[in-house]
């Protein structure tokens, strides 16, 4: 099936490809692991796929401000005043990475006024490239040059599947029994990746308690609102990006049924502060 994709959304999927193929060349050989301030790992796939975006958007005629993990942040002085900019996390799942299992994604992301309008996820490893665009859908590719079949999030399962952290968990358990019953079933999965599980209807919800990174979640974000569903704070708001100083996310759920009245649930539901 042909996609409707603009021609820069087309741009953007050859930049997350060529970045996954930069990424899969630092796979194939032994790496180095290092830390940054926070201690989270780092590697040569990271920067090699930071170096190709970077590049690629840079080639694009719309020039905007690019936001990325792998870079100096902006201060919020001259962030706040951007009302376009790219939001970039060149390899998400970098501990998945390490472990060698293949389950971490390329992410790009378009904010426009605070919100996800356009937005790639790449898989590497498996070659599955999630894409979409405001008004436009949210499509799925298997292979470069592939055809497109269109995603759609399904109507809430009982018992419903929630994709989880293979790296982060066992906080969620309590709200996750609230929210769907305490029947569920789990679907573990790296990086971004769990957004695109509930995306094309292979899950219902993925809850994230504790700290995530705007660049983390924006791409998917574009994802799983153009395929029917959305990411809310606690207090049931959409997320939104780049409105404070800091870059860190609410606590959030993506889900992907809209005829549930989600808000009200974790309204309901005893939520209790993560520290």
């Amino acid at each position: 099936m042909s996609a409707p994709l603009s021609p820069v959304l087309t741009r953007l999927c050859r930049i997350a490809r060529d970045a996954g193929e930069a990424i899969l060349a630092v796979y194939a050989e032994e790496f180095a692991v290092e830390r940054k301030a926070d201690h989270s790992p780092v590697t040569a796939a990271d920067l090699a796929a930071q170096r190709v975006i970077v590049a690629g958007l840079s080639q694009l005629d719309e020039v905007l401000p690019v936001l990325s993990e792998e870079a100096r942040i902006l201060p919020w002085a001259t962030r706040q005043a951007w009302q376009r900019y790219w939001l970039v996390d060149p390899l998400d799942g970098t501990r998945e990475f390490v472990k060698r299992n293949g389950e971490f994604s390329v992410n790009i992301a378009l904010i426009d006024n605070h919100e996800p309008v356009m937005g790639v996820v790449l898989a590497p490893v498996t070659g599955d490239l999630y894409a979409a665009e405001r008004g436009h859908g949210a499509w799925r590719q298997t292979a470069r040059d592939g055809a497109w079949e269109r995603l759609a999030t399904r109507p809430l399962a009982q018992p419903a599947v929630v994709a989880g952290s293979r790296s982060h968990g066992g906080l969620a358990a309590g709200l996750l029994q609230e929210l769907v019953g305490d029947d569920y079933t789990s679907f573990p999965l790296g990086s971004s990746l769990k957004f695109c599980l509930v995306a094309r209807g292979d899950a219902d919800v993925y809850l994230r308690r504790g700290p995530t990174s705007e660049w983390d979640t924006a791409a998917a974000h574009s994802v799983l609102q153009e395929a029917g569903g959305d990411v809310l704070d606690l207090h049931g708001r959409t997320l939104r990006y780049n409105t404070k100083d800091s870059l860190l996310n609410p606590e959030f759920l993506a889900m992907g049924d809209r005829a549930i009245d989600w808000r009200e649930r974790l309204r309901q539901a005893e939520i209790e502060p993560h520290e």
